[in-house]
């Protein structure tokens, strides 16, 4: 009985094996036929490909090389000519250039737009970098300096933009007004800042590192926090007078140029 059944095993993986052959060997016979991508449906029967038909194969060998053949990419630009201005700006003392982005106009705008922006301004930045860096080689003043003034203004409202949205979202999902958490706390000599919650791999009270800070300030620096506030005031006073005076002299010289006009 054990040797019938050792037989009949053997000879179901044998013929296993002969059709898998037999459907390899069609699949390459039909694969070497002419394509002919006008005469045949561009349709993919979902059948496994073991258990079709020669023509079911053929038509999906077909599909798949009218698809590669239909598949087309941008024209590809291997100079330099994406690093500097248009040519009829070339020579030009002057040229013409909108205002920057404004933060309102940005908050209208989507996630994906707003993306897509960033990359608009950051190929516009290297290109005016380019002009600059090549003005500064020829000894010669680049056009309209103030371009770059405005695409850095735009980026970093745009940069302002999207931390305000991800603030909100953060606020919304777990209430924290930071993106890292922490806590305001005081060093040695009384100076608040926000400190900044970090992971290890023990407990805070095990870390000897953690217990080296001291977020306390001892009695004896209280009289110097009193010392530092008031030198800070008297500081802020001695510039506020300045600008008095400035004011007052400068008003004093338009009144005298006023009448001898």
């Amino acid at each position: 009985m054990l040797g019938n059944n050792c037989s009949k095993m053997a000879a179901t993986a044998a013929g296993r094996v002969l059709t898998l052959c037999r459907q390899f060997q069609i699949g390459l016979r039909t694969s070497a036929l002419p394509i002919q991508q006008s005469g045949l449906p561009l349709t993919m029967p979902t059948i496994c490909p073991l258990r079709q038909t020669p023509s079911l194969f053929v038509q999906r060998h077909v599909s798949f090389a009218a698809q590669c053949r239909s598949l087309h990419t941008s024209h590809c630009k291997m100079g330099l000519e994406e690093f500097f201005d248009i040519p009829e700006n070339w020579g030009e003392e002057t040229v013409k250039s909108g205002a920057p982005w404004t933060a309102k106009l940005l908050r209208t705008k989507s996630n994906e737009d707003l993306h897509k922006l960033w990359y608009v301004l950051l190929k516009e930045k290297n290109m005016l970098l380019s002009i600059e860096q090549e003005s500064k080689r020829q000894r010669r003043s680049m056009p309209s300096p103030e371009r770059l003034k405005k695409v850095e203004r735009s980026m970093v409202r745009l940069d302002s933009v999207v931390e305000e949205r991800q603030d909100a979202i953060r606020l919304l999902q777990t209430g924290q007004e930071h993106a890292r958490p922490g806590a305001w706390r005081k060093d040695l000599f009384g100076r608040t800042y926000w400190y900044k919650f970090t992971e290890h791999p023990i407990p805070w009270y095990m870390s000897r590192r953690y217990k080296r800070k001291r977020f306390y300030t001892p009695l004896f620096v209280k009289p110097y926090q009193r010392l530092r506030l008031e030198k800070y005031l008297c500081s802020k006073t001695r510039k506020e007078k300045a600008e008095r005076q400035r004011q007052r002299k400068l008003k004093e010289k338009i009144a005298q140029q006023s009448a001898k006009a």
